[in-house]
């Protein structure tokens, strides 16, 4: 009897596209990830749909660009009712399983008007973004906060504290045996108080071989996503992974002195964001950024260890697996900090897509440059599970033809990213109305094009200037340009795939099969003959 399919979707938090060694980082060790690279296709042009965590992250799991999902920042609910790549799944007999991360919150106001309880089978459905929460963890427990299960485990294992996850994982000890907070950047080249083997990145990843495990079971294909927290700040990293690199495996800041004269507005009120300031110091770069590598080889440590459990049990076989980012991050660059922007350290991301089937055979350890935008996982996973892609609710496009050889002629031009910066102190300094704090990006391969509400464009030609340094938003010989991306722009904001409840199918057979005729709704017909005419062409196209 054959063995089901199923999808292993990895995601790491924050990781940039180009701190992996198959995206080119001479120093940085990942041969693990590299392997997965060599057996499946790497994406060089893969963007998500909005720079920050949440909204980025509700896009990938709608396959909905932002501006349809309406979930703009962190902790905004997808409404009720908002279909999820679980609820694709579900009706084609699939287990959509959280290991890991979401950045979800639910929509209590909208589940309460509908008298849905949040702790019912329905509740927990939409509380939880249409996934199956084996574990969830959304990495982040300050004291206050709900406490994640990781803490029981810690404490398990003897870590006491008031606070496992701030006290042991995320912070170092001094001499004298006081805590050195992991969530200060000072004391990024610490080493977590915690035990590797007890540190967060393993800890989930055995939670998924959990999973895995329990699942062989029940014989249900699955989709799996894991969801990993690091390599997100607080950036500490447990020993040995903590003085693994130095700043001699670092590479150069990517930033210009002309950046900082005279820049657009929205880009100097984020140089001048907290975190920026901060993170543009290069003794901040020289704690943080060793670190967060280290974070990265525990994680490609972590993926030798997943794929020899998927190998000892015959699943490599038949598991599509997927490893991505939900952004980037600046590292300084850019006089940056985090995220926020959509220069290519933090809209572009790493994916890398292992397809099992033998169509894929010929694609194995290839590069593939077509534009993809992070909505297309969703309808490559019903693809993949032989479910109809929904055309008029998922907005990505499936990517297996690009895995299997094929090269569509009307494979898209360009890949579009959303911001809102409404909920930063960015709207305060710019004097922004909260409506018109809206930024999106239009790229097609070359030019990278920024429509800010209120200010003139930024536009970056990637061909000439591959580190965007220089803004040519208002240089007038780019005229041509601005016009023909605003155009594009303008195009995709008139189109969304609003009408969710009705499919294209319905909508095409309406008129042409003439059902308001069958219906009986006889609007505008002159007489008894025109009436029988047009009855005998309904009659002679059901024939065809």
């Amino acid at each position: 009897m054959a063995r089901a399919k199923n999808v292993l979707w990895i995601m790491c938090d924050q990781l940039r596209y180009d701190y992996l060694g198959c995206t080119g980082h001479p120093t940085l060790k990942t041969p693990n990830i590299d392997a997965m690279a060599k057996r499946g296709v790497l994406f060089s042009n893969a963007y998500v749909q909005s720079p920050i965590c949440g909204p980025s992250r509700m896009s990938f799991y709608t396959g909905r660009y932002m501006r349809s999902h309406g979930s703009h920042w962190n902790g905004w609910p997808l409404r009720v009712g908002e279909p999820t790549l679980g609820d694709h799944l579900k009706k084609i007999g699939v287990r959509n399983v959280l290991v890991g991360k979401t950045h979800m919150a639910p929509d209590l106001e909208g589940m309460k008007a509908l008298g849905i309880p949040p702790e019912s089978v329905i509740g927990v459905h939409v509380a939880e973004c249409g996934f199956e929460p084996y574990e969830r963890d959304d990495g982040l427990h300050p004291t206050g906060r709900p406490r994640p299960k990781y803490d029981e485990y810690l404490r398990k294992q003897g870590f006491e504290a008031s606070n496992p996850w701030e006290h042991w994982a995320n912070s170092g000890a001094d001499d004298d045996g006081s805590l050195q907070n992991g969530w200060l950047l000072v004391h990024a080249d610490k080493a977590a108080r915690v035990p590797e083997e007890h540190s967060e990145t393993p800890y989930m990843t055995r939670r998924a071989m959990d999973f895995i495990t329990e699942a062989e079971g029940d014989g249900r294909p699955w989709c799996l996503h894991l969801s990993y927290i690091k390599p997100h700040w607080p950036y500490i990293a447990p020993k040995p992974y903590d003085s693994m690199y130095t700043t001699s495996d670092m590479l150069p800041a990517i930033r210009s002195e002309r950046e900082r004269q005279n820049p657009h507005p929205v880009f100097g009120a984020y140089m001048d964001m907290r975190y920026s300031r901060n993170m543009a110091r290069d003794d901040a770069r020289d704690k943080v950024i060793p670190t967060y590598m280290g974070l990265i080889t525990q994680i490609d440590d972590q993926m030798g260890v997943l794929m020899k459990f998927l190998e000892e049990r015959g699943l490599l076989e038949t598991t599509m697996i997927v490893f991505t980012s939900d952004h980037g991050d600046y590292l300084g660059d850019h006089w940056m900090g985090e995220k926020d922007l959509f220069h290519e350290q933090s809209a572009k991301i790493p994916l890398i897509v292992l397809d099992p089937s033998q169509e894929a055979d010929a694609t194995r350890g290839t590069t593939c440059d077509a534009l993809v935008e992070g909505i297309d996982l969703a309808p490559t996973f019903v693809d993949f599970f032989g479910g109809k892609v929904p055309a008029h609710i998922l907005e990505g496009r499936s990517l297996l033809p690009l895995l299997r050889g094929e090269k569509p002629t009307d494979w898209r031009k360009v890949v579009f990213s959303e911001y809102d910066y409404a909920m930063q102190d960015v709207r305060l300094k710019l004097n922004q109305p909260i409506e018109r704090c809206r930024l999106f990006m239009v790229y097609d391969g070359r030019w990278k094009y920024i429509h800010a509400s209120g200010f003139r464009p930024m536009l970056y030609d990637l061909e000439t200037d591959p580190e965007e340094y220089v803004d040519r938003g208002d240089d007038p010989d780019c005229a041509d340009v601005i016009a023909r991306l605003q155009a594009a722009l303008f195009d995709w904001a008139l189109h969304p795939s609003g009408h969710i409840t009705t499919s294209n199918e319905k909508i095409a057979a309406y008129a042409d099969n003439q059902l308001q005729v069958k219906g009986g709704i006889l609007i505008g017909i002159w007489d008894e003959k025109e009436l029988t005419d047009i009855r005998d062409g309904i009659a002679q196209r059901a024939k065809l």
